[in-house]
């Protein structure tokens, strides 16, 4: 999926990034100085001065990206959120320079933003496998510069054991960075009426099916109510109580309704449940041709 950005688009991005090389870079103090400003004293200038000198970092950085076909426009979009990101939450105390800690921010950001847009279909859900995505063609390349030959079994055991991924993880990947996306819609030959969604096989239950279950469905119901019609009152109530409803009531209640114990509710649930289980079974044994007389 490659985008092509219009011609106005072209020098808005031009301009921007000419800006963004024109800012002074700041020392380590004077980073110190804006980023305690900001945070101390919500000074907005010191905020501003401090983003905008690294503006440039999220151009250079958002070069890097170019390759998976997205607008340099919208890179750097997503790389200056995480430049702001990174200002709003930087702590000067850490003694860490601000360049080097919102450079993950940058990067961060434009990752989740190719991993979005890169493929309708999901790319990657975890940190292993996003690293995968984006690891694997430098990895792929240097093996297969160094064995002088394409990538084989050995090469992807390499490159699973240094990224912490399964094998299937960077087979399955490999699909994935070496075709596009490909709409179901799309005939499957020129001239052709047959499109790739009509070879799909249908998971869904066959009228057939769907009759079967449901007239399957109304004779275990009818064997259920003529098995729980054999119980006596007290029995078919703890049943009915008991397994029957969606919260079922505890051995304790039912011995206070019944007025009997806990364990006489067992006893009788017990012995409900194996007249059931008999009366079902003695109706299931019986040909299907012989109940249909009957």
């Amino acid at each position: 999926m490659a985008y092509i950005d219009d011609p106005e688009t072209q020098r808005a991005n031009l301009g921007f990034i000419k800006a963004s090389m024109a800012a002074p870079l700041l020392e380590r103090d004077q980073e110190f100085d804006l980023a305690r400003r900001w945070r101390e004293q919500g000074d907005e200038k010191a905020l501003h001065q401090l983003v905008r000198a690294y503006t440039r970092l999220v151009v250079a950085t958002a070069g890097k990206f170019r390759n998976y076909g997205l607008p340099m426009g919208d890179l750097v979009q997503e790389g200056n959120v995480g430049l702001m990101q990174a200002a709003a939450r930087f702590e000067p105390d850490r003694e860490v320079r601000f360049s080097t800690y919102a450079l993950w921010w940058i990067k961060s950001g434009m990752q989740d933003f190719v991993l979005r847009n890169w493929s309708i279909v999901r790319t990657g859900t975890t940190a292993a496998q996003k690293s995968l995505f984006f690891n694997l063609r430098r990895l792929r390349a240097k093996i297969e510069e160094q064995s002088g030959h394409p990538l084989d079994e050995a090469g992807r055991a390499k490159i699973a054991e240094d990224l912490g991924v399964e094998m299937s993880d960077v087979r399955t990947m490999e699909q994935r960075l070496t075709a596009a996306d490909q709409s179901l819609n799309t005939p499957v030959a020129d001239g052709s009426d047959d499109q790739w969604q009509d070879f799909l096989p249908d998971q869904r239950p066959s009228p057939e099916e769907v009759v079967i279950g449901l007239r399957d469905a109304a004779t275990r119901s009818r064997w259920l109510a003529e098995a729980l019609g054999e119980l006596s009152q007290r029995e078919r109530a703890i049943i009915s109580q008991r397994r029957l409803t969606e919260e079922g009531s505890t051995l304790e209640e039912l011995g206070r309704e019944l007025g009997v114990s806990k364990e006489r509710v067992r006893q009788l649930e017990h012995r409900a449940l194996l007249k059931l289980r008999a009366s079902i079974l003695k109706r299931v044994s019986v040909p299907q041709d012989l109940m249909l007389e009957a």
